[in-house]
């Protein structure tokens, strides 16, 4: 029987891999991924045979892991953070189970390995600011409306949720985050303390700390991620900190 590991392999550095990612690729025949996410795997694992593709081919590498595991292979296929957030594994679910709704009997078993995410890997660097309620929200409109990730940024900052966003800025979405911070600054006031990690846990690692009413002006990419904290969050000794709610 074949397999798919579908492995987060966090932020790419192997200190802050899981020791069940490594095994998971140690033990795979063929190794699927976005170009970028191969490039920092190539240095830790040279020999393994990777196929890997651009942006926007997910659907693609998903069938081409199947295959590999249909074929009595150990394919994996891997994502940058979690598999299960923002990654792999739920693409990978659909197109098995679109395949076996086409009558093709794969006899292939899938293992989800988690990673650390994005928003853990911004959270340690810039101290503690998710430690209570909070909401994940892509800027991306690829594949969701811009209406409706503006409904959500509008009802998590009403709901006084810290915010951690991602995919905040690219050549295509040069504004996103602006438009996005017109959003929050209807329901949080601009004094609001704002974390901002680029490259986190990987080489030109950036962290910094602005506020809310600052951000139209801060330029962010695709690597980056922003955390925005809620009424109670605060920043003290250069750290980010978002009370729990324990008595002192």
């Amino acid at each position: 029987m074949g397999k798919v590991y579908v492995i987060g392999i966090g932020p790419g550095e192997p200190a802050y891999m899981c020791g069940r990612a490594k095994e998971a690729m140690e033990e795979a025949d063929v190794i699927f991924g976005y170009t970028s996410y191969i490039r920092l795997l190539r240095e830790y694992f040279p020999d393994k045979h990777y196929v890997d593709t651009p942006m926007r081919q997910e659907v693609k590498r998903c069938r081409l892991a199947l295959e590999e595991a249909a074929a009595g292979r150990c394919a994996a296929l891997v994502s940058s953070g979690d598999a299960g957030i923002y990654g792999m594994a739920g693409l990978l679910y659909e197109v098995l189970f679109e395949r076996q709704q086409e009558g093709c009997c794969l006899d292939v078993t899938v293992e989800v390995v988690p990673g650390i995410t994005a928003a853990q890997m911004a959270a340690a660097l810039l101290g503690a600011p998710l430690m209570h309620d909070f909401c994940v929200i892509s800027l991306s409109d690829l594949l969701t409306p811009w209406e409706q990730i503006e409904k959500r940024l509008s009802l998590a900052a009403q709901g006084d949720f810290v915010l951690c966003l991602y995919n905040t800025g690219s050549r295509g979405r040069p504004d996103y985050l602006k438009r996005a911070a017109a959003v929050l600054l209807a329901a949080r006031e601009g004094s609001t303390p704002v974390g901002i990690v680029r490259n986190a846990g990987r080489p030109g690692q950036e962290v910094g700390l602005t506020q809310l009413s600052a951000l139209p002006d801060v330029w962010t990419d695709m690597q980056s991620v922003v955390v925005i904290g809620n009424s109670a969050t605060f920043i003290r000794d250069g750290k980010m900190i978002t009370p729990r709610g324990y008595r002192l």
